[in-house]
């Protein structure tokens, strides 16, 4: 049987590790962020009390200005698209190949963390626990799974993608962005929030596509003056379309549906990253980051779809031990952060040592049929999809356990009569 073009890794000497940096950096801000917003602790009065102490906080909504950096995340996507798309195709690969490839990334280490929510719950109602404390902990765990639905679709365009950026760089940036705002227009002029998550298709793509821009050389070729110009440029634009139009001051309140900031924050934070390359490139000159780097990024989607659950469970934990968890927002629950934070990395790497296997693909067969492929791609898609729109449930913990196993065994058989 014919095998697949197996993905490697490049030689590291060829690599841009600030990009690498970035990309790491990025979730593990994710993570730290979610730390703070997670708080279960014991009252004053002994009662039980869940809140979102980062988000009571006066600053928040302005941090979130700098704070969201998942469009950072996109761009640095876009690059590493563009240079596996290349690669790939230089090695005589196709699209079938490539997407296979890359929904095979994003499902494989999604299907144990489905299967185990839907034990956790089955679990939970076998043995009486309150409903409502399961569906708070379990809309938490939920909460990062947007991510997915987004992700598979940028990989899912990225052969189309490519070939607009070759053929008309400029005026693929413009008809996404056009659609961006269209879509942005029909949601709020309807009133019907369910249509803004048409920008799934638009947003996060055209954010993408500013790291096809940025492999080509488009903002190394720009001065720092003019990247400072058109970052500020960006923001000023984030800050008009805020005051004056129906965006939220909270840019994490504008990310599902995505909506016009993001686009804008993602050019800013393009031009921010080039600006800060060569402090970024003596950084990862030195050992230490690159191993920093290497061992997070090999497991970056462990610790990106694990990293509430377990800080769930040691919330958890920690309401069984006394005087472990203070009243959310109280100086002491702040001072308990550092602590938090250290035992939720600790605990993200003894379960990534289990997980790991699951983001690596090893040898494949060749591809299969596109019809195989379509549905796989689907079965990857609607779980996290549903989740955004529902918030994550029993029903859809078990649908998108059976729906992953599906996606996962299709995109690993391969085709029957290759030769």
């Amino acid at each position: 049987m014919r095998t697949e073009l197996s993905p490697t890794t490049p030689d590291i000497s060829r690599r841009d590790l600030t990009l690498d940096l970035a990309r790491v950096t990025a979730v593990c801000f994710v993570v730290i962020v979610h730390l703070l917003q997670v708080g279960v602790g014991w009252g004053p009065d002994g009662s039980l009390v869940t809140s979102r102490p980062a988000e009571m906080q006066s600053w928040f909504d302005a941090a979130t200005w700098f704070g969201q950096i998942m469009p950072l995340f996109f761009v640095v996507g876009g690059f590493a698209s563009a240079a596996g798309w290349s690669t790939w195709t230089s090695r005589g690969g196709d699209a079938r190949g490539f997407i296979r490839s890359r929904t095979l990334r994003l499902a494989q280490p999604a299907l144990p963390l489905f299967v185990f929510v839907a034990i956790v719950l089955a679990a939970a109602a076998a043995i009486g626990v309150d409903p409502s404390l399961v569906d708070a902990a379990v809309v938490g765990v939920g909460m990062p799974l947007w991510f997915l639905a987004a992700y598979l679709l940028c990989q899912a365009v990225v052969p189309l993608a490519a070939h607009g950026h070759e053929r008309a760089p400029r005026g693929t940036l413009v008809v996404l962005l056009v659609a961006v705002i269209a879509v942005d227009a029909l949601r709020f002029l309807s009133g019907v929030e369910e249509l803004g998550y048409l920008n799934l298709l638009f947003v996060w793509p055209l954010i993408q596509q500013l790291g096809f821009w940025y492999r080509d050389g488009w903002f190394d070729r720009r001065s720092p003056v003019s990247l400072i110009a058109l970052a500020l440029a960006c923001y000023l634009v984030v800050g008009a379309v805020v005051a004056w139009g129906p965006y939220s001051t909270n840019m994490l309140a504008n990310l599902n549906p995505p909506t016009l900031p993001l686009v804008l924050l993602g050019l800013a934070q393009a031009c921010l990253l080039r600006l800060a390359k060569p402090a970024l490139t003596a950084l990862m000159r030195t050992r230490v980051a690159q191993g920093v780097v290497f061992v997070i990024g090999s497991r970056l989607m462990t610790v990106y779809l694990w990293h509430l659950p377990v800080i769930l469970v040691i919330s958890g934990i920690a309401l069984l031990v006394p005087g472990a968890a203070p009243a959310p927002a109280s100086p002491e629950w702040w001072a308990s952060r550092p602590l938090v934070i250290l035992a939720t990395a600790v605990v993200l790497w003894l379960l990534s040592l289990m997980l790991v296997r699951f983001e690596a693909l090893g040898t494949l067969p060749a591809a299969p049929s596109g019809a195989i492929l379509a549905i796989a791609w689907i079965c990857a898609f609607l779980p996290p999809f549903g989740v955004t729109l529902q918030g994550m449930n029993a029903a859809l913990a078990i649908g998108g356990a059976v729906l992953y196993t599906a996606s996962v065994v299709l995109l690993r058989r391969g085709r029957r009569d290759s030769a």
